[in-house]
């Protein structure tokens, strides 16, 4: 056994680029040993990381910059002829995102016929099945790796370098064979300028009291560790880049994220996921995740790897980020996770502190789907190298052992999905497109489409079934491949509370992020499920709608209160100098939340129609005196360290797509006071008071310490009493002050807010709604709810609140601008304590002194995908005239 392990050791974990080593490792070759060619031979000039580097992947204390790992990959792709290096665009900030294809030469030389020959695979629809079969023998199966997602989790794209030198160096049959076999797509990096970021922060610090500590700031321009959010909506540059690959391009067999999890658990979590699973996906998917879980478990305990740990930890049910949708793309998407060192700094772990706790993992003992569990001491860098390249190394073995049972199960899984989305109670999804946002529509509509998902649009008005819905509506059918997805995003979801959602004592755990990712829901899109095929005339989509607004003569102009995009058009009429005002009397074509737009020339109109999707209607029979004057806000909102805040980030995002100006103010331009000289609002995004305030008790930071530990004191955040006593006198002095979620707690606690959190403190067991949406009742009369529709929807996660008014002398100084119904509150998810919310506010505005303190409840900005509340936040920012 000592000699099997050994030769696993040498053929997963040691790079070689001789053919006489790898042959003394092996033993006696057999007379049918396949010997590789002299061109598979000839890979000497390739560097080695060591000599490119200068020291081995996984060094304690040793990392690199993005440019030269880049760099790195680029001089593989020039000394070997087995990997093609492309740049797939730009990161956020610029630098290269690349997508390295590694297969024979002679299967590179032919990339775009296997390409589609994959492509029919996914959708075999109209293949003939004499085609079929020959692709199965023919064709390749795609394995899509990618590393490097969450930057402090940097470990992995240590292992991205090794493990890609190995692929064009190794000559040992079974890489011959996965030469031959596989198309191993390798995502070096999916968050290019995070990378940096951290290698920034972590080698300033290296060999101070500081080496190690968790980055103060997010590592990435806006989201952080929320980029693997944002694999159904693609917000980000970098997810649709990853998008377009996984989803349109290529369509793997198989995909696998490398990811890190906390310090003190088994040291690497590996697939399948544990129960419960996401149903609506072909059971192929989950069967091949244990399949090849169960390769990568074994070659570990081969290794002699200790501590890996399938089925356990991470749910089948999970938030809609890469490795989680892919499954109802019929791609069997995985992810493992192995614990962290302090970045690039070793960490020693007691034995006492691997306590188990997470799902399926009752202690640190031995178990059946973790025989070998690690009993703690020294745990490095290299420690997560070396794991990482065994899953690494055993998925695209273990495709190529089995490429003709992969490609056909990729072909199954697609044609029985169809079968299925025929044959299910729902046909279709019918969208109205005339509905109250309509450009949102065809944002959804865009969505969509980036997800591969087929849509279809009716030239005409058509019935079905009683319903009449007019020309340019969709139809999203459920007999496509990617049914499984289409039923997620546009259907009604009911998180399982089962034995699988509740401890012993029946307390229920949490799902991981969301309990729902119904697209339609966070988009205010209403989705009508029809139970027979649509039978109207039906074209399909091919490519996104690009919406060309209008323009109608000359101005005045009038511009629609219910779009989103409204808001956007006022931002740059306002910064082109011309005159915007708000409707609060209906009168001509205007209804109340309208804009009134005068001084903008022909061609200003032109261009904002064209940037925004917006209609400039002709303002004729419009009464100007029925209107309040519209200014750009002096716009502010905080920013802090500790890890930095992901909903800041996305708000920053949101606003900049919505052209808003804005400062980022931080715990000193707070404490400096006398903020009203130069704000007219400021956004507290959903965040503790503790985290705000520097308070004791804040949240915990990566791996389970105090975020503050071992930082920097110049990074050490909170603006403490100074700061809160300077947001209140801003208020008092005529500000606005607007919360989202959590960060409600601060006014209602510091200033005394006459309204209570009717959540706090309850148990999970009396109150429980993680990542849902509800329905809420709108007061759209009201100036803060301008263009919504009476009836909208909430994203509630865990931390939201809902608000009682305390009785007063002055109750007129509450006004409830949105709150939920009295019952069946829940649209979408998983609610436990539905009488707690009953008729409660979920957003108020407070008078406070001359200003205002408006609480919402909820993120009404969420992620950037609840384009159905944006309107909460964007008619909250319109500061007064004066």
């Amino acid at each position: 056994m000592k000699r099997i392990a050994k030769r696993s050791l040498g053929a997963l974990l040691v790079s070689r680029s001789s053919m006489a080593l790898h042959m003394a490792m092996m033993g006696v070759v057999t007379a049918s040993t396949v010997l590789p060619s002299a061109a598979a031979i000839a890979q000497t000039a390739v560097p080695t990381p060591e000599s490119w580097f200068g020291h081995r992947m996984g060094t304690d204390r040793k990392l690199e910059p993005y440019a030269r790992m880049v760099d790195y990959y680029q001089a593989l792709a020039k000394a070997s002829d087995r990997i093609k290096v492309v740049e797939l665009g730009k990161s956020t900030e610029g630098r290269p995102f690349l997508a390295m294809f590694i297969s024979s030469p002679e299967n590179l030389a032919k990339l775009e016929d296997y390409r589609q020959m994959n492509l029919k695979l996914a959708d075999p629809r109209g293949v003939p099945k004499e085609e079929i079969d020959r692709i199965v023998k023919d064709g390749k199966a795609v394995i899509v790796q990618s590393y490097d997602l969450h930057s402090s989790e940097i470990g992995s794209s240590l292992t991205s370098v090794e493990f890609t030198y190995d692929m064009v160096t190794r000559t040992d049959p079974e890489m011959m064979n996965v030469l031959d076999k596989v198309i191993t797509i390798i995502m070096p990096s999916l968050n290019p300028d995070g990378h940096d970021m951290v290698y920034d922060w972590y080698t300033k610090y290296v060999g101070t009291p500081y080496e190690g500590a968790a980055m103060p700031w997010l590592y990435q321009k806006y989201v952080g560790h929320d980029n693997n959010r944002d694999a159904f909506m693609l917000n980000m540059v970098e997810s649709q880049h990853l998008g377009g690959l996984l989803y349109r391009d290529w369509i793997p067999e198989a995909y696998i994220d490398h990811h890190q999890m906390g310090q003190y658990s088994p040291r690497i979590s590996i697939p399948p996921y544990t129960d419960p699973i996401r149903p609506a996906g072909d059971p192929l998917v989950w069967r091949e995740m244990t399949w090849y879980g169960a390769d990568m478990a074994y070659e570990l305990d081969m290794a002699d790897l200790s501590g890996g740990i399938g089925d356990a930890i991470y749910s089948g049910w999970g938030h809609f980020g890469f490795h989680w949708i892919t499954p109802f793309h019929n791609i069997t998407g995985m992810l493992d996770e192995s614990a962290s060192a302090n970045l690039a700094t070793p960490l020693y772990v007691h034995p006492d502190q691997l306590k188990g706790g997470q799902r399926a993992v009752p202690d640190n003992k031995p178990q059946m789907n973790m025989p070998n569990p690690w009993t703690g001491g020294w745990w490095r860098p290299r420690d997560i190298v070396d794991r990482q390249k065994v899953t690494s190394w055993s998925l695209v073995n273990t495709a190529a052992k089995n490429k003709e049972r992969i490609l056909r199960n990729m072909y199954l899984k697609a044609s029985r999905q169809i079968e299925r989305g025929a044959e299910g109670e729902v046909k279709a999804y019918v969208i109205e497109a005339g509905q109250h946002d309509p450009l949102t529509v065809n944002k959804m509509i865009n969505a969509l489409l980036l997800q591969n998902v087929n849509v279809y649009r009716a030239p005409a008005d058509f019935i079905h079934e009683g319903r009449a819905y007019s020309a340019g509506s969709f139809v999203v059918p459920m007999n496509q491949p990617n049914m499984g997805l289409v039923r997620w995003l546009l259907g009604q979801t009911f998180f399982p509370d089962d034995t699988y959602a509740r401890t012993n004592d029946g307390t229920p755990i949490r799902p991981y992020d969301m309990s729902t990712d119904a697209m339609t829901e966070f988009m205010g899109v209403e989705s009508t499920p029809a139970k027979s095929m649509v039978t109207a005339q039906l074209e399909p989509l091919a490519t996104t709608i690009i919406t060309q607004g209008t323009v109608d003569g000359s101005g005045p102009y009038l511009l629609s209160g219910s779009l989103n995009d409204s808001f956007r058009a006022v931002n740059l009429l306002l910064k082109s100098g011309a005159t915007v005002q708000r409707v609060t009397t209906p009168s001509g074509a205007a209804r109340v939340g309208d804009f009134l737009v005068s001084g903008a020339g022909g061609a200003t109109a032109q261009s904002i129609a064209a940037k925004t999707g917006v209609s400039f209607a002709s303002a004729g029979g419009v009464s100007s005196a029925g209107t309040i004057a519209v200014k750009a806000p002096r716009l502010a909102m905080l920013k802090r360290y500790r890890g930095g805040n992901i909903d800041e980030g996305w708000t920053r995002f949101l606003l900049e797509s919505y052209d808003y100006g804005y400062s980022s103010i931080m715990d000193a331009d707070i404490k400096a006071g006398n903020l009203i000289r130069k704000y007219d609002v400021i956004v507290l995004p959903d965040d503790s008071i503790a985290m705000m305030t520097g308070e004791t008790g804040g949240d915990g930071g990566y791996g389970g310490f105090n975020s503050m530990e071992g930082v920097p004191p110049e990074y050490r955040s909170g603006f403490g009493e100074e700061g809160v006593k300077a947001l209140e006198e801003f208020v008092k002095a005529g500000g606005k002050l607007i919360t989202f979620g959590r960060a409600g707690d601060l006014p209602i606690k510091k200033f005394k807010l006459p309204v209570v959190n009717v959540v706090e403190g309850k148990s999970a067991k009396e109150f429980w709604s993680p990542g849902s949406t509800f329905h809420m009742k709108v007061d759209t009369g009201s100036p803060l709810a301008y263009g919504m529709p009476e009836d909208a929807l909430a994203i509630f996660m865990a931390g939201s609140q809902a608000y009682d008014v305390s009785p007063r002398i002055h109750n007129e100084d509450v006004k409830v601008i949105a709150s939920y119904p009295e019952k069946n509150i829940l649209q979408s998810g998983w609610l436990l304590g539905e009488d707690i919310l009953s008729n409660k506010a979920a957003m108020v505005s407070v008078k406070h002194g001359k200003g205002n303190v408006i609480l919402i409840g909820f993120r009404p900005q969420h992620r950037a995908q609840a384009h159905g509340t944006y309107k909460l936040l964007f008619d909250s920012l319109i500061a007064p005239a004066s």
